[in-house]
């Protein structure tokens, strides 16, 4: 079980993962590794957290002949993820549904002999929040009509994309928003999450926008 202080966390459980987790974001995920089966049990078991950590080399599976863990890295930072869905369909298949919370920085990482990486973090401070630029405007905006838009087509709250609160002068949380809903390589996704500034990731997402066609 992981022992948390104030600022750190020691032992975190990770899991990383080919795409990346932002605060406040969903991530849906089916289970069927023995290592984070018994993760995921642990958690629910002890109302715990993981880390999720994207990927930089390696494969979110164990593959037969598994070089080890010199041949899986991943970001030195991640998001603390709490279940809030949780189904298991048959014997050895579980179903989560993820949300993020605080970012946090590792100090280091190991991985045990189950093949489960533990690690010592540091707990970040949140983002600033910051109003949204008159020039970045339209990207709050879009992302307001997307919402409006799924919720007149009747799409329950359980089954949105994004979790209320909708924080759309918010410059992160817009910025995370797009980040997460726009289909982006591994490699741009992961780049903006590294993006400290969240004016500047929503500046980001606005010349993705502007590249993107929108079925709205």
């Amino acid at each position: 079980m992981p022992h948390l202080t104030r600022q750190t966390i020691s032992e975190l459980p990770l899991f990383p993962l080919n795409t990346v987790l932002f605060p406040g974001g969903l991530l849906p995920l089916q289970i069927f590794e023995v290592r984070y089966l018994h993760m995921v049990g642990a958690c629910r078991r002890d109302n715990g957290v993981f880390g999720v950590v994207a990927l930089v080399q390696g494969s979110e599976v164990r593959q037969p002949g598994d070089a080890g863990a010199e041949g899986e890295t991943f970001q030195g930072f991640g998001t603390l993820a709490r279940i809030i869905d949780f189904a298991a369909p048959m014997p050895g298949l579980m179903r989560i549904r993820c949300l993020g919370e605080g970012r946090f920085r590792l100090r280091s990482a190991a991985r045990q002999v189950q093949g489960l990486w533990r690690a010592d973090v540091d707990c970040l401070e949140p983002e600033a929040v910051l109003p949204i630029p008159d020039d970045l405007q339209p990207v709050a905006q879009k992302l307001g009509r997307l919402i409006r838009l799924l919720q007149e087509r009747g799409v329950e709250p359980d089954a949105m994309p994004i979790r209320p609160p909708f924080e759309l002068e918010d410059c992160a949380w817009v910025a995370n928003r797009w980040s997460e809903l726009l289909p982006l390589p591994h490699t741009l996704r992961r780049d903006l999450y590294a993006t400290e500034s969240p004016v500047l990731r929503l500046e980001l997402i606005g010349d993705l926008l502007d590249r993107t066609e929108l079925p709205f």
